[in-house]
C-alpha cells in the first residue's frame, strides 16, 4: 500500500488529489508512512500554490468593505440631515402658508369693507385706465351719469353729459351742479375721479349770500334814507329856484341844469342800490381778458388825462378767457379805475395789470394815493362805506359782488402813504373740452 502510494507521488500526485478522483472514496483516508523517503521530497511551491494571490484579494476586499462601510456613513449623515431640513423646510412652508391665508383672509376683508364703502359713498368713484377709458364705478357714479358710461372713453362722457361753470372744477349736470376731483393711481396706469353732488350747497350757497343782502340792506335803511334825501332835496330847490319872478334865462338854465344832475345822482344811486340787492345774473359770455383790460382803459384814459394821471396798462393775460358776464365785470372793472382816479392827486400814478397764474386770472388796479388806513380797509366794501365827499359808496360793494358771482374775490393791499392796489381775482373760464 505505501509502495502504490509512494509509486503515485513519483507521478506528481498527492494524496489530496487522490481523495478528488472520483474512484476513491472520500471517506478513505490516505496516510503516508513517516519514514518515507518520499514525504519530504515534494517541492514548497505544491504545498500550497494560491496563498500569496488570496491574502492580496482578502486584503483588497478588506479595503473595499471599509471604503464603503464609510461611504455607507456618509450617506446615513447626510439622508439624516436631509430629514432634518426637510422637517424644517415643512414647518417653516407651514408657517408661511399660515401666514399667507391669515393675510388673504385679512386683504378679502379689506376688499369687502372696500367694495361695502363704495357701494354706500354718495359721491360717485370713477376708475379710469391708462386710457381713459371707464372701467368701474360705484352706484352714485351710475346714478348721475347711467350704466351705459362703462367701457367708454370718460372725454365722451363728459361732453354728452357736463357744461363748465365759472368755478374751477365744477360742472353742470342736468339741472344739478357736480364736482370733480381727480388723482393719479399709483402705479401711474390709471387715474381716479371723485365726483360730489354740490347742487344743494351751492342752493344754499346762493340763498345765504341772498339773506346776507337783505340783512345788509336792512342795515343800510338809514343810510339808504339819508342818500336819497340828500340829492333830492338839493333837487327840489333848484327847481323851486325855477319858479321865481325875474329870473333871467342864465340863472335859470343854471339851475336847471343842477337839478339834473342831483336827479342823475339820485337815478345812479336807485340803479346801484337795486343792482346791490338783487344780486348778479351771471352770463354765458366768452371774454378775452386782454380785451376787457383794453376797454377798461380806453374808457378812463381821457379821465386820466384831464386829471393829470400817468396810466399805463399791463398785459399778462396770455390768452386766458373768463366766462360770465361782459357788461358786469366792465362795470366793475371800470369802478375800481375809477376809485383810483378820486383816491390819486394831479401827477400821480395809476396801473392796470393782468397776470394769469394756471387756472386763475389776477386783474390788478394801484394808485399811488395817501393810501387807506387800517380801520377803515375792514370796512371798505361795506355798502355805502365810503372815505370821500361825494359817491354812493356802493361801487366797491358791486365790485365785490361781481367777483363772488363769477367764482372769484377781490383783495386790498394798501399802507398809508405807499397807495393802494386792489385785485380782482378770477377762474379761468373753461370753453372746449374742459371736462376731458
Amino acid at each position: 500500500m505505501v509502495a502504490a502510494i509512494n509509486s503515485r507521488s513519483k507521478f506528481g500526485e498527492t494524496e489530496e488529489e487522490s481523495i478528488e478522483k472520483p474512484n476513491y472514496p472520500r471517506n478513505i483516508l490516505l496516510l503516508p508512512a513517516l519514514n518515507s523517503p518520499y514525504l519530504f521530497s515534494i517541492e514548497a511551491v505544491h504545498t500550497n500554490p494560491v496563498l500569496p494571490d488570496s491574502e492580496a484579494k482578502t486584503a483588497e476586499l478588506q479595503r473595499a468593505f471599509a471604503m464603503f462601510n464609510q461611504v455607507s456613513a456618509e450617506l446615513t449623515q447626510a439622508y439624516e440631515a436631509l430629514q432634518v431640513r426637510a422637517t424644517s423646510l415643512t414647518e417653516e412652508l407651514g408657517i408661511a402658508n399660515g401666514e399667507l391665508r391669515r393675510q388673504y383672509r385679512e386683504k378679502e376683508a379689506l376688499s369687502e369693507r372696500l367694495s361695502s364703502l363704495l357701494d354706500a359713498l354718495p359721491a360717485g368713484v370713477v376708475l379710469l385706465d391708462s386710457s381713459a377709458v371707464v372701467i368701474a364705478v360705484n352706484p352714485a357714479a351710475m346714478t348721475l351719469f347711467g350704466e351705459e358710461m362703462l367701457g367708454r372713453h370718460w372725454g365722451d362722457v363728459a361732453r354728452s353729459s357736463l357744461e363748465p361753470t365759472l368755478t374751477v372744477g365744477e360742472w353742470l349736470l342736468g339741472d344739478g351742479r357736480v364736482s370733480i376731483a381727480e388723482s393719479t393711481l399709483p402705479s401711474g396706469d390709471g387715474k381716479i375721479l371723485l365726483i360730489h353732488d354740490v347742487t344743494a350747497a351751492h342752493r344754499m350757497q346762493a340763498e345765504l349770500e341772498r339773506n346776507q343782502r337783505l340783512a345788509a340792506m336792512g342795515e343800510m335803511a338809514a343810510s339808504l334814507a339819508h342818500q336819497l334825501r340828500t340829492p333830492l332835496a338839493a333837487a327840489l330847490l333848484h327847481t323851486s329856484n325855477l319858479g321865481q319872478a325875474g329870473l333871467s334865462d342864465e340863472m335859470r338854465v343854471r339851475f336847471s341844469e343842477k337839478a339834473t344832475g342831483q336827479l342823475r345822482r339820485l337815478e345812479r344811486l336807485i340803479q346801484d342800490v337795486l343792482l346791490f340787492a338783487r344780486g348778479e345774473s351771471i352770463g354765458r359770455d366768452v371774454i378775452e381778458a386782454g380785451d376787457l383790460l383794453a376797454e377798461a382803459a380806453q374808457t378812463v384814459e381821457p379821465l386820466m388825462r384831464e386829471r393829470g394821471l400817468g396810466f399805463s396798462v399791463t398785459d399778462g393775460c396770455e390768452g386766458a378767457v373768463i366766462v360770465g358776464s361782459r357788461k358786469s365785470l366792465f362795470g366793475a372793472l371800470v369802478n375800481l379805475l375809477e376809485n383810483a382816479l378820486q383816491a390819486t392827486p394831479a401827477g400821480g400814478k395809476i396801473c392796470l395789470s393782468g397776470n394769469r397764474h394756471g387756472d386763475s386770472l389776477s386783474i390788478g388796479v394801484r394808485d399811488s394815493g395817501s393810501g387807506i388806513a387800517r380801520e377803515a380797509q375792514a370796512r371798505i366794501f361795506e355798502p355805502f362805506f365810503t372815505t370821500k365827499g361825494q359817491g354812493t359808496g356802493l361801487g366797491l360793494a358791486i365790485a365785490l359782488g361781481v367777483a363772488r358771482a363769477h367764482g372769484g374775490a377781490i383783495a386790498l393791499n394798501s399802507e398809508l402813504g405807499d397807495g393802494a392796489e386792489f385785485v380782482m381775482t378770477l377762474p379761468v373760464g373753461q370753453v372746449e373740452s374742459g371736462a376731458e
